[in-house]
This record gives C-alpha cells, sequence and structure tokens, in this order.
C-alpha cells in the first residue's frame, strides 16, 4: 500500500467525522461533530490559501490517504499561534514551601496554578491514525510531516511549540482529574464540557473557573493520580514526542489533566537534522545519489532537478 500526506479539504469530512467517532472522547482538535469540523476544514483552507509568509491564527489541517482506495486513514493538524483569539489555559504545577519553628518542621505543598504562559506558541496536535493502520510507521510518518512542513514555512510559526497529549478517561468516558477539580464549578459532566469546548473554544473556562490556586494534597486520590498522566493510547506519541526534543515542564490540560508537552521550535530533531537536496534521478534501484522510486515521484509530482525537504527516519 502506498499514503500520501496532503492537505485536507471540504470532501474530507466524512472520513473525519468517522475518525472522530472512534476517539473515544476528550480528544479535542478532532470532535464527532461535522459542524466543528467542516469550520475546521474551512479555516484550513483558508491558512493554505493565504500567501503572506508571517505568523497568523493559521490552522492547518492534514489527511493521510490510501493512493490505492481513496480512503483517509488517518490525520494530523497544526496551529500556527494558540491563544489570539481567546486566552490559552493551562495548569501550571508549582509549589509552596513554608515552616514552622514551633513545630520544627518544613512543609512543601504542590500548588495548580491556572496559566496562559504558553500563548502564542504553536501547537501540534489533532493525530489520529485509523486503529487498522497502527503499524509500519504510519503514525511517524504524520507525525513528522508537521515538523518539515512548519520548517519550510518557518516564518509562519512561533518559536516555542506544544503539544497536549489527552489525559486518562475512564471506561464511563469520564474524566477523574476533571471530577475532581473544574467539574465542581461547572455544573456539568466532563463529556459535555469536552464537547462545548471542541464545538465553541474555552472562553467558559475563562468565565467560571477560579482564579486560586488549588491545592493538590486537597484533591481526591483518583484525581491526584491521573495528574500529568498520558492517556493508555497516547503512550507512543508521548515517546515520539520526547524523542523529537518535546518536554513536559509541568504543564497540564484543564480538562483532564494530560500533559502539555513543550519545546523550542528550532530544536525539534525533524526540523534540526531535515535536508534540502536536489532530485538527481527517478531510479527504480534507488542508487547512492538522491533518487525517488517511480511510483513515489509521480504521486509527489516529482522531477529530476526538484528540490525536496528529507529527515531521516532513524
Amino acid at each position: 500500500m502506498t499514503f500520501v500526506i496532503r492537505a485536507a479539504n471540504a470532501d474530507d469530512l466524512q472520513h473525519l467525522y468517522e475518525m472522530a467517532k472512534r476517539t473515544g472522547g476528550g480528544f479535542t482538535n478532532l470532535p464527532p461533530d461535522r459542524k466543528a469540523l467542516t469550520a475546521k476544514l474551512e479555516r484550513g483552507a483558508q491558512a493554505f490559501a493565504r500567501t503572506e509568509d508571517t505568523l497568523g491564527d493559521d490552522l492547518f489541517v492534514f489527511v493521510l490517504e490510501n493512493t490505492a482506495t481513496g480512503e483517509v486513514r488517518g490525520t494530523c493538524q497544526v496551529f500556527s499561534a494558540v491563544g489570539l483569539k481567546w486566552p490559552f489555559y493551562s495548569y501550571r504545577i508549582g509549589a509552596l514551601t513554608q515552616h514552622s519553628e514551633e513545630l520544627g518542621r518544613t512543609f512543601r505543598a504542590d500548588i495548580l496554578n491556572l496559566s496562559t504562559d504558553l500563548e502564542g506558541a504553536s501547537e501540534v496536535g489533532g493525530l489520529f491514525l485509523h486503529p487498522g493502520e497502527r503499524a509500519g510507521g504510519l503514525g511517524l510518518l504524520i507525525a513528522r510531516s508537521r515538523y518539515l512542513f512548519i520548517r519550510n514555512h518557518r516564518a509562519r510559526f512561533a518559536d516555542r511549540c506544544l503539544a497536549e497529549l489527552r489525559g486518562v478517561i475512564d471506561e464511563a468516558g469520564g474524566s477523574p482529574f476533571w471530577d475532581g477539580v473544574a467539574g465542581r464549578f461547572f455544573g456539568m459532566n466532563f463529556q459535555d464540557a469536552d464537547e462545548f469546548n471542541a464545538k465553541h473554544g474555552n472562553q467558559f473556562i475563562a468565565d467560571l473557573m477560579p482564579k486560586h490556586p488549588v491545592y493538590i494534597a486537597m484533591l481526591s486520590e483518583a484525581a491526584r493520580a491521573v495528574i500529568g498522566v498520558p492517556h493508555p493510547s497516547g503512550r507512543a506519541a508521548m515517546r515520539m514526542l520526547e524523542e523529537e526534543g518535546f518536554a513536559w515542564e509541568n504543564y497540564i490540560d484543564i480538562f483532564d489533566g494530560g500533559p502539555t508537552m513543550t519545546v523550542r521550535t528550532d530544536q525539534i530533531r525533524s526540523i534540526r537534522e531535515a535536508k534540502d537536496d536536489t532530485v538527481t534521478a527517478i531510479d527504480a534501484g534507488l542508487g547512492d545519489h538522491l533518487a525517488l522510486d517511480p511510483g513515489g515521484a509521480a504521486l509527489l509530482g516529482v522531477e529530476p532537478g526538484m528540490t525536496i525537504t528529507h529527515v531521516a527516519r532513524g
């Protein structure tokens, strides 16, 4: 089978909707809602059509297509800068140390602080691969394609990049973190809040979320246990992010407590190691020179003399 990654278009709506229904909830960037997905595709079309080589409020949506069947089997997204339209909230885990002379003891309390520290950063997200394709390195292909796109359009992205990993969701589709923290202030369960956020954005968080620090020790054991822990299906994604240079610096998602990974954009491995070279041949034998096999070259529209960006797999 041969796959290509391309810009998503309006004809991909049903494919994206079918994949969105498979995410299992908590996947904000891929909501199972046709209206929200249509808005994403429209915004993506505007981003690809914009010719100014400047940082803006862009969203780029990509899909992985099986060229033999025409089926879309995966997707990913890149946001040029978060927090330009409405605040981008995270919880930052901090600490407060206090000492009592009378008791002769020092106490250290871990605290959740509502933060907009990450506003203005670029975001890679929305990566989903159809369960039937989760082998053969396709997830890695989708993930790294985003970084090559950022590299080749560097002026349209920020100097810092983030990736939010979905947190732990229980078998009933709820979030222990949400139930232990935010759910107490919003009068809605996690599924309703997650759906509302996917459709309308998170301004309601700014309206209702308490601005005071939250002492982690006061949370339920179930909520404490999932802070900074990725959903089981996201562990491989976390490893891929770490291999690219992303690190967890104590930022977590305000909905499900999943880790938010960050990195300096120019330090992303695929961006640092990518090269631009001229294709010298279309060669089925693939010799030592930079050559592409005829089938791949035809799908990509590449001919000898063209310059391509490439990065080693390992």
